[in-house]
């Protein structure tokens, strides 16, 4: 029996919330909120109605929402993903901010991006910064090929996709910005056990030493890849910003801060190269 797009979505908020039945349908059918809008009493054939059973008995089960429409918009641009890469979230948008706000708009900057994923920080970068120069990168072949796709899709050609652990790969560069979104959740956290976090990747969510090690590593290494003056802007969780600070300071970071989400939990945390040949000249 054919089923209109209103009964659809109607049995669909019996299993799932109406947004999420909305998005899914509007997968299903590869049309927009307006279509559905519109036309609620269009027939689903067939194929369709299997479809849509098909995605919601998925979402039903806890699959994201992201993964099964296969994008996540974030910063006002459509990212594809995949279950190999974190989703993009909200709160990163900070970090994005936080970074566009040290890039001067018509100069050339060099900027690194450490654990790429989807490439949403740095793409986004990218294209809001045309002139700054981006490498991004990760260990993952798999990442490295959402992220290639999405700068293809947005249009974006002033960004570098490397495969490589953190800073093996580089050589001797320096960057005038250097960020990261690193795994930061401690291996074993109950969080990893609910909601999205089950399905993504755990290699990109969690680290060593309660969820510090690649913030170490990060922050032990960046002064080798900086240029004087520049910065290192590292999103962490909400009760790392202490350490953050700590760790930045110990390596000589000045104009050290740390930056809350608009849930006001502490999200972000940077510092400044400082330049000692500059500062005893």
């Amino acid at each position: 029996m054919q089923s209109t797009i209103a009964q659809a979505l109607q049995d669909a908020r019996h299993h799932i919330e109406d947004l999420e039945a909305r998005l899914l349908l509007q997968c299903v059918l590869n049309v927009d909120a307006v279509y559905l809008a519109a036309y609620p009493d269009r027939n689903l054939n067939s194929r369709q109605q299997e479809a849509y059973r098909s995605l919601i008995a998925k979402r039903i089960r806890g699959e994201p929402v992201a993964y099964l429409v296969g994008e996540r918009e974030f910063y006002g641009l459509t990212f594809k993903v995949t279950p190999a890469v974190l989703i993009p979230r909200p709160e990163t948008e900070l970090l994005v901010e936080i970074a566009l706000s040290r890039i001067p708009n018509e100069r050339v900057c060099r900027i690194l991006d450490l654990g790429t994923g989807s490439g949403a920080i740095a793409i986004t970068i990218a294209k809001l910064r045309p002139h700054a120069q981006v490498i991004a990168v990760d260990c993952s072949s798999e990442a490295l090929t959402v992220a290639r796709i999405n700068a293809q899709n947005l249009g974006v050609s002033n960004v570098r996709m490397l495969s490589g652990d953190w800073f093996a790969t580089l050589g001797p560069q320096q960057f005038d910005l250097i960020v990261s979104n690193p795994p930061y959740v401690a291996e074993g956290d109950p969080h990893l056990s609910e909601g999205d976090l089950r399905f993504e990747p755990i290699i990109a969510l969690t680290a060593q030493e309660e969820g510090l090690a690649a913030i170490r590593h990060i922050v032990a290494n960046s002064l080798h890849f900086m240029a004087p003056g520049g910065w290192l802007l590292l999103e962490h969780g909400y009760n790392q910003a202490p350490i953050c600070r700590q760790l930045l300071a110990e390596s000589d970071f000045r104009n050290i801060f740390t930056c809350p989400d608009l849930a006001g939990i502490p999200r972000v945390s940077g510092g400044q190269h400082y330049d000692r040949t500059r500062a005893t000249s």
